[in-house]
């Protein structure tokens, strides 16, 4: 077999592929058995039919066809190895030459990765915000905290903001109820915009036994989008109070003895959390910095399928579990069909530069994958999935996309190269140690986990007692 490469644009080749005939015995040989098993011939046992008899009956050109079809696949992934190609999606592959007994003739057209040339990459500057944690800061995290700890009492009164009604609702669109418009005793704080657009309105003023209607658009289920007549019941109304912020409190919904402990200890998590912030942050100005060096031309077809990608899961996915089409969305979004379009294309154009370069880094820093790193990587993506990391590998395994998530960790560890070589800065003109935000942002978010685990731990108590 010989073969040839021709370069059509920086993303795009044409390979032209000659294969003596010879080089097509073991296809030929298996397109007769194949056709052999399929036809039955008057005179010959199953599978026992001569060649000659085969060509004669069926022709000789559809077993050149099995053949041939037969063949291609293994021709054009000699052709590709040969020329060190990195072929992206299918070829469309053109037999320009068939001569039973001489020659077989095709060319192939394929999208490939362009040749990409990193440059020095070691004077990548970038500035981010600095880390600071107000006394404000602190107050709302308390705050939030002592939220959790509220209790209700009920009063015999007209509802009024922050207070906590048990509500009945019924929804109607044209006139009919829906079947899924129904809902008895629901629980709502006043004020909380958890709900109905309207429902605040409409409750406020009205006591245990009273009754509204009121006009809002439905934001989910089978009417979504669509404007109802809501009828609200209040069945209980109850004033809500919240504990004294004190040395109590921070027993209660703490491990610490006093308030200052856990307003100290509030203070550390939220200094962690925003140096996890800030190494995100880091990272994303630095890959933007990397991307504005790099001359990255993007395959046309690769491109449009990306983008197809992207809007299949927003519509299908995302959009479908809120129950909002694209329509609603941009509604929403206060953006346009143009500017969607735009952005989408932006998103993606810089998805795919983002891959080949940190691709490229990976095989110019021989970097490797161990099963620790994998295995890590792993776990996170089953939490944010909401998976067991158990369930999470098997779905992985079952898919075949192993490979994906060890490309995923190498080009994290490739970007990770980059951001240590860069010189980042925060906001106050400080140099920024971005180890030492990764190691607080791990304990942050132990520490965070642990502190809500435990505050849950303690208002369940609260409340069973």
């Amino acid at each position: 077999m010989k073969s040839a490469v021709e370069t059509l644009n920086p993303t795009r080749v044409r390979l032209t592929v000659e294969v003596p005939f010879e080089e097509l015995k073991d296809s030929l040989d298996a397109a007769y058995k194949k056709i052999n098993q399929q036809v039955t011939v008057k005179g010959f046992r199953k599978g026992k039919v001569p060649a000659r008899v085969i060509d004669q009956r069926f022709g000789r050109g559809a077993v050149l066809e099995e053949a041939v079809n037969d063949a291609l696949p293994k021709f054009y992934t000699d052709a590709v190895n040969e020329a060190e190609l990195s072929p992206l999606g299918q070829p469309e592959v053109d037999i320009t030459e068939l001569k039973d007994g001489e020659t077989l003739n095709f060319t192939a057209e394929v999208d490939i990765r362009p040749a990409i040339e990193i440059p020095d990459y070691s004077g990548i500057e970038v500035e981010v915000d600095a880390v600071e944690v107000t006394d404000e800061d602190v107050e709302k995290s308390v705050e939030q905290l002592r939220e959790r700890f509220a209790s209700t009492t009920p009063v015999e009164r007209a509802a009024e903001d922050g207070d906590v009604v048990t509500i009945d609702l019924e929804a109607k669109v044209d006139g009919e109820v829906l079947e899924d418009g129904v809902a008895d005793g629901v629980s709502y704080t006043i004020g909380s915009g958890e709900l109905l657009d309207g429902i605040d309105d409409a409750v406020k003023g009205l006591e245990a036994g009273g009754e509204a209607t009121f006009t809002s658009e439905l934001k989910g289920g089978s009417a979504a989008g669509k404007e109802a007549e809501v009828t609200v019941k209040v069945t209980q109304v109850a004033k809500r109070e919240l504990p004294e912020l004190d040395d109590d409190f921070a027993q209660l919904a703490s491990e610490f003895d006093t308030l200052e402990e856990l307003k100290a200890d509030s203070r550390k998590r939220l200094e962690n959390m925003k140096q996890y912030d800030q190494a995100t942050q880091a990272q994303e100005r630095v890959l933007d910095k990397l991307l504005e060096l790099v001359e990255v031309p993007v395959p046309e077809k690769l491109l449009e399928d990306e983008i197809n990608t992207r809007k299949h899961n927003l519509e299908h996915h995302q959009l479908g579990q809120m129950g909002l089409d694209l329509a609603k969305y941009l509604e929403i979004q206060g953006k346009t069909e143009e500017e969607f379009e735009n952005e989408t294309r932006e998103a993606a154009v810089k998805g795919i530069k983002t891959q080949f370069v940190l691709d490229e880094l990976v095989k110019q820093e021989k970097l490797n994958v161990n099963q620790e790193e994998l295995t890590e990587h792993l776990m996170r993506r089953a939490a944010s999935s909401g998976m067991s990391p158990d369930q999470f590998a098997q779905a992985v395994v079952e898919q075949g996309q192993v490979p994906l998530l060890v490309g995923e960790v190498a080009r994290g560890k490739a970007l990770a190269v980059v951001v240590e070589k860069a010189t980042v800065k925060d906001t106050n003109g400080e140099t920024v140690d971005l180890e030492d935000d990764e190691d607080e942002a791990a304990e942050a978010e132990t520490s965070e986990a642990a502190a809500d685990e435990k505050a849950d731990e303690k208002a369940e108590e609260k409340t069973e007692g």
